[in-house]
């Protein structure tokens, strides 16, 4: 019970989030009005892909400093699901774009097109894993792109927008963040367990792929130490 306290605690976040997220009081916000419902799933989506492609890049780290495959193979797994749930963000974040917005993409939008060249950022990184058959070459060229793929996300999706300044995003460009919404914390008592919630499904999901990886390795007797 206490490896898996986590896991429940997981699922019980979830289950408030959808459930409180869906049928919970909200603010009266103009423009966002019942759209903003989406905070609980799109902000926390990205959190957990920053979390996933941090924790990569550790893994990454610890791979050249020890060179084990076993590093390795924790920083593609939790690349690949970070990955996943920063797609997740683009697609939930296109949806709130077209009802908040009247268009599933604002190109002048730096916010948004940080994010879609982010994705592209890793996106080379499993292209790069793809082209190399020696497992120790491609490990250690992953490891090094992991490092320089994580400084480029955050920079991408962090200091490019705040230096540009105009955003159509809340707390940005003039426009006024969620705390000047949220006078009555109707939205934080949902948005923080979501986050964490959501996060824990990510590093949860993470561990089911490295598991598989090593099933596989064994199978087909592959080292992984």
């Amino acid at each position: 019970m206490k490896n898996y306290w986590w896991k429940i605690l997981c699922i019980i976040l979830l289950l408030y989030t959808v459930i409180i997220g869906f049928t919970g009081t909200i603010p009266e916000l103009n423009i966002l009005e019942e759209s903003i419902r989406n905070l609980y799933f799109h902000v926390p989506m990205w959190f957990a892909m920053i979390t996933l492609m941090f924790t990569s890049m550790i893994y990454s780290l610890l791979y050249l400093n020890k060179s084990k495959i076993e590093y390795d193979i924790k920083a593609s797994s939790f690349a690949t699901v970070g990955f996943v749930f920063g797609i997740l963000g683009i697609i939930t974040g296109s949806v709130w774009a077209r009802v908040t917005w009247g268009a599933w993409w604002v190109f002048q939008e730096v916010k948004l097109n940080g994010a879609a060249a982010a994705l592209l950022v890793y996106a080379a990184y499993f292209i790069l894993r793809g082209s190399f058959e020696d497992e120790e070459k491609k490990a250690r060229f992953s490891a090094v792109y992991s490092i320089f793929a994580f400084v480029m996300f955050m920079v991408l999706i962090g200091v490019i927008p705040r230096v540009a300044g105009a955003s159509l995003h809340p707390g940005n460009g003039g426009n006024p963040g969620f705390n000047s919404y949220d006078l009555d914390n109707s939205l934080r008592i949902v948005f923080y367990p979501a986050v964490i919630g959501w996060i824990l499904l990510a590093v949860w999901i993470a561990t089911l792929k490295i598991r598989t990886v090593k099933v596989f390795r064994k199978i087909h007797e592959l080292d992984i130490e």
